[in-house]
């Protein structure tokens, strides 16, 4: 792969609008503007409360929208308004962090932007832990450098978690990349039982967070409880290549990537690392087997495009 930039300009099948495209046409091209247009047509699980909105269980299925494109599609259903009008909350999709930070990425690479989404962990909502969270990561060609956005904190959130940076430039010692974490667990410098979410969290977490940021930095951006290969191995049947494994592919995915293609040649190579043909996602009713051919993921062998 000669071009990394150029591979993260292009769609994967989680990030592109399909026959929604049209819906970006016009958009602003700057990142403080787009992320308020995520937010003004979709609303977090867990942060509902805080507009004055109680989801109804049955849209709570929402969370489960894998695709940009079947997102778009809800959020016309709710309200068929062009994307740049602010819906009232209950008109607006329900999401997660996953899902403002695929959208930034899917509106940026429709505008030629190099984008991807990361899998990590937020320090900013509780004291002394390392939250479950995803945002978005854009290429600056003015700046050289890949810069971490988070789309989801609006004026309401950044108020309420008084925030101490500008969320459209994270710091990355405020968020911290599942590789980075792992890293930091691994040496002593820090404590597996801080990372996490709810009652869920540990070196485990942290596992399973580094694998899903490998295979995003591969264009295959799942839900944050989609499990697969090493994901759903138990911490006492890790070998020590195992454990071996994911020390190299933290190393690699725990920054920025400079060194992507080494990432990459290293995800296609190991059925331990890639995304197969089918998942188990953990969800609200429980495991479900997830066919992911059916929607152009899932491994075919080492070299496969996505």
């Amino acid at each position: 792969m000669a071009d990394p930039l150029g591979f993260f300009r292009t769609h994967s099948s989680m990030s592109a609008p399909g026959r929604y495209a049209g819906l970006y046409d016009g958009l602003p091209r700057d990142v403080a503007a787009l992320s308020r247009i995520i937010q003004g047509v979709m609303v977090h699980l867990y942060w509902a409360g805080a507009y004055g909105l109680q989801v109804p269980d049955e849209r709570r299925e929402e969370l489960q929208l894998r695709s940009t494109e079947r997102r778009l599609k809800r959020i016309l259903e709710l309200d068929g308004r062009p994307l740049s009008v602010p819906r009232d909350p209950e008109r607006r999709v329900i999401g997660i962090c996953r899902d403002y930070a695929l959208m930034l990425a899917s509106i940026l690479r429709h505008q030629g932007v190099p984008a991807r989404a990361r899998c990590g962990f937020g320090r900013y909502f509780l004291p002394n832990h390392y939250e479950d969270h995803w945002v978005c990561e854009y290429w600056s060609a003015a700046e050289g450098r890949w810069v971490l956005v988070d789309p989801q904190l609006d004026e309401l959130q950044r108020e309420k978690l008084s925030l101490s940076f500008d969320p459209l430039d994270a710091p990355r010692d405020q968020f911290v990349v599942a590789g980075e974490g792992w890293r930091l667990c691994r040496a002593g410098e820090a404590d597996p039982d801080a990372f996490g979410i709810a009652d869920m969290h540990g070196l485990w977490f942290v596992r399973g967070n580094v694998v899903r940021d490998v295979a995003a930095l591969n264009r295959v951006e799942l839900l944050p409880w989609d499990c697969w290969g090493i994901i759903d191995a138990r911490d006492e049947e890790l070998s020590a290549d195992d454990l071996a494994v994911l020390d190299r592919v933290a190393e690699l995915a725990g920054g920025d990537v400079p060194e992507w293609e080494a990432l990459r040649r290293l995800y296609e190579g190991d059925a331990r690392l890639r995304v197969p043909g089918s998942i188990t996602s953990y969800t609200g009713a429980g495991p479900q087997i997830v066919d992911l051919t059916a929607i152009g993921v899932g491994d075919q062998g080492p070299g496969t495009q996505v």
